[in-house]
């Protein structure tokens, strides 16, 4: 029998949040629920959940799709919430986790138990990329080998009975530790090391929290009328036609605002810009752009690039690319260089090929960022 320790009865003050961050909301879900979710699906035989008492309905509400998962209370330190969980564990296989590294994988949690089966104890640790020193007083003191370096995450794993050996010593001695394989390497045996993953990390401040890329896709088309030039992401180019529309008709910008509106998870154009209100008649495209852009990083979010694709048999293009990619990397905070725009014909096909129209097509990927205030 496997039992998952879930240690959840941290504060969050170094993200600076007025709530424990484990209850933090991340992709729609409190961070917790990824770990649950993530050690329920690797069946695990019992989940533990330490936590705080002012947590502890908040959690218990959380753990109702986990028929295996119960919480208890932790204690003022990790060492203490974790021998306290040991005591009450049922497995002879424990596994301890951070329950703030939502992203870990099934196959780390087999990984772990598998190591503890072989070698007895399974720790999840990276080798270090960087230079590790050790520091006293600002002063670096020893340089360790960096092939000797590791970073150790979690989850560790280990035989109950030897693992409480080794707590219950450290109590007797008044002696804490910062996880459980310096514990174990204390007073047991040198603990061994199993393949950790990079996206396996910790959230520890409030930038962790911020959300994942996201990408977008907006199209839009236009029909020609009357008129004697188009206008494409702000670039006035002469035509035998003008284009239909309410504003100014700019069906790039059109197509880009609604790439970056979507995938912020925003309402489109039409209802932010409504060709029903007067405000917009004529309106200038790029401005609105501009106000999208402010939408975005309200929302936490900011362009990280775009790409566009117009289908159009005229007017010809190539001669005003250079001034549309200059205009929309101004308009979205971006360098020229992540702006692609490709224009095409439709080789004489559709509305398209017999002149009709114009249609643009719009993809971005959006980063994230502090929400502006």
């Amino acid at each position: 029998m496997t039992s998952a320790i879930l240690c959840a009865a941290g504060r969050g003050t170094r993200a600076g949040f007025s709530e424990n961050k484990v209850l933090r909301e991340l992709g729609g879900l409190p961070v917790l629920s990824w770990s649950l979710s993530a050690f329920s699906a690797a069946g695990v035989d019992e989940i533990i959940v330490a936590c705080r008492e002012e947590d502890e309905a908040r959690i218990q509400a959380l753990l109702a799709p986990y028929p295996a998962a119960r919480a208890m209370r932790g204690g003022k330190t990790r060492g203490e919430s974790v021998f306290a969980a040991l005591k009450a564990a049922k497995g002879e296989i424990v596994l301890v986790h951070d329950a703030a590294r939502p992203f870990l994988s099934q196959k780390l949690i087999c990984d772990c138990i598998a190591s503890v089966k072989a070698f007895g104890s399974g720790v999840c640790a990276l080798p270090a990329s960087d230079t590790v020193v050790l520091a006293a007083e600002g002063n670096v003191i020893s340089v360790p080998a960096r092939e000797t370096a590791f970073l150790v995450q979690t989850p560790q794993g280990f035989y109950k009975d030897k693992l409480l050996v080794a707590y219950e010593k450290a109590r007797e001695e008044g002696l804490s530790f910062t996880d459980e394989s310096g514990v174990y390497a204390h007073y047991i045996a040198p603990p061994r090391l199993f393949a950790g993953e990079r996206g396996n990390r910790k959230l520890t401040y409030a930038e962790d929290f911020l959300p994942a890329e996201r990408v977008g896709f907006g199209a839009d088309t236009h029909a020609f009328g009357e008129g004697d030039r188009i206008v494409l992401a702000g670039v006035s180019i002469p035509h035998t036609h003008g284009l239909i529309a309410h504003s100014d008709g700019d069906v790039l910008c059109h197509a880009l605002m609604d790439a970056l509106l979507s995938a912020a998870g925003l309402s489109d154009i039409g209802h932010h810009f409504p060709d029903t209100d007067e405000r917009f008649r004529g309106a200038d495209s790029m401005e609105l752009l501009r106000k999208v852009v402010v939408m975005l990083a309200r929302a936490g979010y900011a362009a990280k690039n775009a790409s566009v694709s117009v289908l159009a048999e005229k007017p010809r293009l190539a001669p005003h690319i250079a001034k549309m990619k200059e205009n929309l990397a101004g308009a979205l905070g971006i360098g020229q260089d992540a702006v692609g725009i490709a224009a095409g014909t439709n080789e004489r096909l559709g509305y398209v090929g017999e002149g009709k129209g114009i249609t643009v097509y719009a993809t971005v990927l959006l980063m994230p960022v502090r929400p502006a205030q």
